[in-house]
């Protein structure tokens, strides 16, 4: 029978309405982005110190907001991506967690000082001008910021860190030559672009492989599960103890070597036994399948997570804020500082809700590339990216390597990738090796031994578990990031001299 023309049209306009919500919601993330940059124009406009520099402060602050908001857009999403990919944690719960972890990160262990040209990248020298050391900075954090906003686009995850590098690099030599680079602080960054990828995915992987061959391919899960979960929380603890110890809380408390030690030791004794009740418990419900075991991780990783984001915030602030702490300083000095400058309350709040709110507003897509799209991720392959990238920086910082955390994180989720991937491709599946399918023509009794099916399953074609074309697209990203936004830097730089002197 015919549809009628009133059904028709009332399909047309259905249609017509779900593209209206979609457009709308299109419309209304940049719209809130706008009116936010519009706020600290007018917070700015009123803040900014009387001189010939006030101009470029209220500049600063609008584009340190727009650069805290890219950071939230991308950065953010190392963090939570593996733990939405896992379906620990729905979309919008992880939003609100990272949201508030990395404020209160940014706000309560932010700090009082920073460095202002992103760990000695230049040395100007005492001739410099103020006012061209301001535009250099300008320069520098338009470009990284515009570069951020390039790759969240691409679905790229790239490191702020050397984003910014690279655009203090470009606007340096475009202000005062090559003499101007600490050239041996960029070999070190350069390394890390190595450094950081590998440690972290052999770590991650690792982890995944010890979960996996103590509990998960275990005959009886569940009595391994009870055994060797609480030891990996307790773990967790006495990890993300020092980390925050060492890093994220840097600012306000410096503890020696050893004192990091022993509360590291502390919290993973405290954490083994206090969560060995609440295993043994949750065991005594589980049956014995990878499944539900596997559930055991959900509530650590959360928790690893939010400690991750509020670790992130505390560090990060400064990515977005640092330079324009530098201009503020050097509009109310009437210098041109490379050390360490005070950074107000309110320039701390300008990053926290920048993040926070860029997180919110464009960090759904990159949270969905690293949680789902690289490969597929589970709550235990999620725990160990979460815990290697804490551990990761405990031994760079250790070693006094320098490594990016974008870049151990998406290392990490490469590296559980491939080891499923290699398991697989060795008969080995989730729930251990994979058993041999009888002959037709012979009896069950008589069917191959694993071994043969191991052999059998090497021989056909290899399985891929992880997307190659997201290992290029990353992989090109971070290693034009620092030349693609010193680039920028430069030209942005040499704009802002001749719209000056003219």
């Amino acid at each position: 029978m015919p549809k009628s023309a009133l059904d028709k049209d009332l399909k047309k306009v259905g249609r017509l309405e779900d593209a209206t919500q979609a457009l709308s919601r299109s419309i209304a993330a940049p719209g809130l982005a706008i009116l936010f940059l519009i706020a600290i124009f007018l917070f700015m406009s009123g803040l900014a110190p009387v001189g010939p520099l006030s101009l470029f402060v209220i500049a600063g602050g609008v584009i340190a907001g727009y650069m805290a908001l890219n950071i939230g857009a991308n950065d953010v999403a190392n963090n939570m991506g593996p733990a939405v990919g896992s379906r620990a944690l729905p979309l919008g719960a992880a939003l609100v967690i990272a949201a508030i972890c990395e404020a209160a990160g940014a706000i309560l262990a932010g700090g009082d000082v920073v460095n202002t040209i992103s760990k000695d990248i230049i040395v100007p020298h005492d001739e410099f001008d103020v006012r061209d050391f301001v535009m250099l900075m300008m320069a520098s954090f338009l470009a990284a910021a515009i570069w951020i906003h390039l790759a969240t686009y691409l679905n790229a995850p790239v490191s702020t860190t050397h984003s910014i590098v690279g655009g203090v690099l470009g606007a340096g030599i475009a202000a005062a030559g090559f003499s101007i680079v600490n050239w041996p602080t960029m070999g070190a960054i350069a390394a890390s672009w190595v450094i950081s990828p590998v440690m972290g995915g052999l770590i991650a992987a690792a982890l995944l492989g010890f979960v996996k061959w103590q509990v998960l391919f275990r005959e009886d899960r569940v009595s391994a599960a009870r055994r060797w979960v609480p030891v990996l929380i307790g773990l967790m603890a006495g990890v993300f103890t020092m980390y925050l110890a060492l890093k994220g809380l840097k600012h306000i408390y410096h503890p020696s070597t050893a004192t990091v030690w022993l509360l590291g030791l502390a919290a993973f004794a405290l954490g083994t036994l206090a969560t060995r009740p609440w295993v043994v418990r949750r065991a005594a419900t589980l049956e014995n399948r990878r499944k539900h075991v596997a559930g055991l991780f959900t509530l650590p990783l959360i928790f690893a997570a939010a400690l991750l984001s509020f670790a992130h915030g505390a560090n990060d602030v400064a990515n977005a804020v640092g330079p324009l702490a530098a201009i503020v300083a050097a509009a109310e000095t009437g210098h041109a500082s490379t050390g360490n400058v005070t950074l107000p309350l309110w320039v701390l709040m300008i990053g926290a809700l920048g993040i926070s709110l860029g997180l919110a507003l464009f960090g759904p897509r990159l949270i969905r590339t690293v949680g789902t799209k690289i490969t597929k991720m589970d709550a235990p392959r999620a725990y160990c990216v979460a815990l290697a990238a804490a551990i990761t920086v405990l031994i760079a910082s250790a070693l006094g390597l320098p490594v990016s955390s974008t870049h151990i994180a998406i290392g990490g989720v490469f590296g559980v990738g491939f080891l499923r991937e290699q398991l697989a491709n060795l008969g080995l599946r989730a729930d251990g090796p994979k058993p041999p399918k009888p002959s037709p023509n012979e009896p069950s009794s008589l069917s191959a031994t694993p071994e043969d099916a191991i052999r059998k399953q090497i021989k056909r074609e290899k399985r891929r578990l992880v997307r190659r074309r997201h290992v290029v697209t990353i992989a090109a990203a971070w290693v034009i990031t620092v030349p693609a936004a010193g680039g920028l830097a430069a030209i942005f730089y040499g704009l802002l001299k001749t719209l000056v002197d003219f």
